[in-house]
């Protein structure tokens, strides 16, 4: 991994870290300029976001989602469903 590299993964991981401290304080318009800003950081260095950050925050509308702030989680035939509050649901196996 290249120097460019190291760094990007900082920063995307500090944007996260951002991101989740923006949400909890009720700024949730600064937690999606995060999350936008992560996204973009992530594409412009070919990297994958963690699979954290992948599933913390909404493909929709870019939202951090802390669940049972403004995101619901339930249980279904071997999947967790996310259900953000724009509506928008991610599914994903049982880790």
């Amino acid at each position: 991994m290249t120097d460019e590299a190291a760094i990007a993964r900082e920063r995307i991981e500090r944007l996260e870290s951002l991101a989740r401290e923006a949400v909890q304080a009720g700024n949730e318009a600064r937690a999606r300029s995060y999350v936008r800003r992560a996204r973009r950081v992530a594409e412009r260095h070919r990297l994958r976001l963690p699979r954290s950050f992948e599933r913390s925050t909404c493909d929709a509308c870019d939202t951090y989602l802390l669940h049972g702030h403004n995101a619901r989680s339930r249980t279904q035939s071997g999947h967790v469903v996310i259900t953000c509050d724009c509506g928008a649901q991610s599914r994903y196996p049982y880790d």
